[in-house]
């Protein structure tokens, strides 16, 4: 498995191997041993999530999960392709505010690991994208939140000819600026 660091501490791109033949190809999108074997220890996950947007420019998010049942989560796309993306929203952390953000398609097979502290969305590139993740704890309506998709500066590859389509919640939801949060930087990743 390769495994790149981002501009922000703690957030991490995976790209499992994938083997193939005449039939397609077989990948282990996910092995605690082989990433505690690179160093790298992540949270156990409890909850597997998966969603379908039809339409290319189709964003979901800035989302969060507040404490105690704030949610790591690593995320891969199971067909066509997003932009993902991270802000870092740590109070007293160096990196607050800043994100990162990553391709992930059914192609390239790369994820993302994106810790607790940190929002989390992505915008469809292509039409009929399904994305998929795991989370370290299970969904919690009451620590539920957002913040705006374009209020933290993401420069966000809209696809040609698109609009960005939102939920209603997501569309109606504060920007950063505004944004009081529950995470604390407790000095490390």
């Amino acid at each position: 498995m390769d495994i790149d660091r981002t501009n922000l501490p703690g957030v991490l791109r995976l790209t499992p191997r994938r083997f193939g033949d005449a039939r397609g190809f077989f990948s282990e999108s996910w092995n605690r041993k082989t990433l505690l074997a690179a160093g790298v220890e992540l949270p156990e996950f409890v909850q597997d999530n998966h969603s379908l947007s039809a339409r290319a420019g189709t964003v979901r998010g800035l989302h969060f999960q507040s404490p105690p049942h704030a949610q790591g989560k690593l995320v891969r796309c199971g067909r066509g392709a997003l932009y993902d993306v991270a802000v870092d929203v740590r109070k007293g952390s160096p990196t607050y505010g800043q994100w990162t953000g990553a391709e992930l398609s059914f192609e390239n097979g790369a994820q993302l690991w994106i810790p607790a502290g940190f929002l989390h969305g992505f915008m469809t590139l292509t039409d009929d994208t399904e994305i998929v993740y795991k989370c370290t704890d299970h969904y919690a309506p009451e620590c539920d939140g957002a913040v705006h998709w374009d209020s933290c500066g993401i420069d966000w590859p809209m696809p040609e000819g698109a609009e960005a389509l939102l939920s209603d919640k997501d569309a109606a939801a504060q920007g950063l600026a505004a944004f009081d949060s529950p995470f604390t930087w407790e000095g490390g990743a």
